[in-house]
């Protein structure tokens, strides 16, 4: 894990005077992890997933900055999230959505320049339609499924899909597409499987640029790279690796402030259903965040935040609005009102809080709530 972003307590002329958490984002470490990857995969192009609000780090700041940073493809799940990105990007950035288009939305799209990934016959035929009653040609991507049985042709309709390609000039096909369904695990027989299947896809598809690795795809290597690789996570510094320390740098740090601070006495019951009970007199503080927030209520007698190094464990149930902590190993008096801790940054990571959560690092960052004061750095 490389360099996180400085605390909101120490940074002169950050503080919002009166939240009660702070969202750090570090656009720079976002345009180095970019640089990485385009590294990792070049000469292939690099795109960026910036769906769910970008991972939920606020999609119309972090894809401008991507921008900048040489991203000239993006990729969203919805076509809502394609209209809101348009007007923040040049009209040269290619938006697609993942999902393609439902039924009624195709000359929208047109009108607006997003392209849609067609997953089904049915999708083909509708943007085919529209491009003939425009009389322009339209681009696409194509997916087909290799064996994640999601959205996507399936084999037994690759001829007749392939049949209708042909010869016609009305749509112009970008990418053909795939999805790898464990590109996070080294060794998956299953990556070997879907790589196969879209070397077989290849061939049936001559001469189409082929979109296929995502953030664990590329670190599977070049075989599966393609002519465009689509990182997600990986741009937000998640582990691309199930189990594997991230490569990347961190890009959000999140920390809560004390809202309150006491002493219980052994015995004292702490939070709903008194889940929790002193086994001696303890000091414990109760910070301004909880499942609202995106810290999952699994979190409760397993996580923990940081105060300087100093891991406090969180006791109790985490409710709505509110986490509990053990803050005993601190002296009396470091934590008062107002005062923060962290929760994401240098001593734990996204990864960590997944793993204790018992989730995934994408479920913590898609779920961060709106009440925190973010900051762009």
């Amino acid at each position: 894990m490389g360099r996180v972003a400085s605390s909101p307590e120490t940074e002169a002329g950050i503080l919002n005077e009166g939240a009660t958490g702070y969202l750090t984002i570090n656009l720079l470490a976002l345009a180095r992890n970019y640089a990485k990857l385009c590294a990792l995969v070049a000469p292939a192009q690099t795109a960026a997933v910036v769906k769910a609000d970008a991972y939920g780090l606020g999609a119309l700041r972090l894809a401008p900055t991507l921008y900048k940073a040489g991203c000239r493809h993006f990729f969203v799940a919805q076509f809502d999230e394609a209209v809101k990105l348009r007007p923040v990007l040049a009209a040269d950035a290619k938006i697609f959505v993942l999902n393609g288009l439902q039924p009624g939305n195709e000359e929208a799209c047109a009108a607006r320049e997003i392209i849609p990934i067609l997953n089904s016959l049915e999708q083909w035929r509708r943007w085919l339609a529209t491009a003939k009653r425009w009389k322009r040609t339209l681009p696409a991507v194509v997916q087909l499924d290799t064996g994640m049985s999601r959205p996507g042709v399936p084999p037994e309709e690759r001829s007749a899909l392939a049949s209708e390609l042909a010869g016609q000039g009305n749509i112009e096909i970008l990418f053909i597409m795939s999805h790898l369904a464990s590109a996070d695990e080294f060794g998956s027989d299953q990556n070997d499987d879907q790589l196969a299947e879209m070397k077989r896809i290849s061939e049936e598809f001559a001469g189409l640029d082929i979109c296929f690795a995502n953030s664990g795809g590329i670190f599977l290597g070049k075989p599966y790279h393609g002519a465009l690789a689509r990182p997600g996570i990986a741009l937000y510094g998640g582990g691309p690796m199930a189990g594997e320390p991230s490569p990347m740098e961190a890009v959000v740090r999140m920390d809560v402030a004390v809202v309150q601070t006491r002493t219980v006495p052994a015995g004292a019951k702490i939070g709903y259903g008194g889940a929790h009970i002193a086994d001696k007199e303890t000091r414990v503080a109760t910070i301004a965040a909880g499942y609202a927030d995106g810290l999952p209520r699994s979190l409760s007698g397993r996580g923990a935040v940081y105060y300087k190094g100093t891991r406090l464990p969180i006791v109790g149930r985490v409710s709505m609005d509110s986490i509990t902590l053990d803050i005993t190993a601190l002296p009396k008096g470091t934590l008062t009102l107002g005062s923060l801790v962290e929760v994401l940054g240098p001593h734990q990571t996204i990864e960590d809080v997944a793993r204790d959560a018992g989730t995934i690092s994408y479920e913590i960052l898609t779920n961060l709530g709106d009440r925190y004061h973010r900051q762009y750095r």
